[in-house]
């Protein structure tokens, strides 16, 4: 049986936004792999955390005749504790 999530428990929450979330600044493939990654990290590593909330984005560009819609999603990741390798690695 699974445990319950408790969101008063949580002491650190840590936003990681996956998608365009600049105009001026090209989002990479290299980029949407770092952050999945990140996102795959604080899920499953010591302290586990969870989806507490997210965020869905977007912005409409005009660029001469064309419209373009770009997107981005952030997710907000509880802790009970910060994880050491978070500071160590990403910040």
């Amino acid at each position: 049986m699974e445990q319950t999530f408790d969101l008063s428990s949580i002491r650190y929450v840590k936003r990681i936004t996956i998608g365009q979330k600049d105009p001026q600044v090209i989002y990479t493939e290299e980029e949407a792999s770092k952050d999945m990654a990140l996102l795959n990290r604080c899920l499953n590593d010591y302290p586990k955390g969870r989806i507490i909330a997210h965020e869905k984005n977007f912005t409409i560009l005009n660029i001469g005749e064309h419209q373009v819609v770009q997107q981005w999603v952030t997710y907000h990741i509880g802790f009970i504790k910060k994880p050491v390798w978070l500071k160590d690695a990403y910040e």
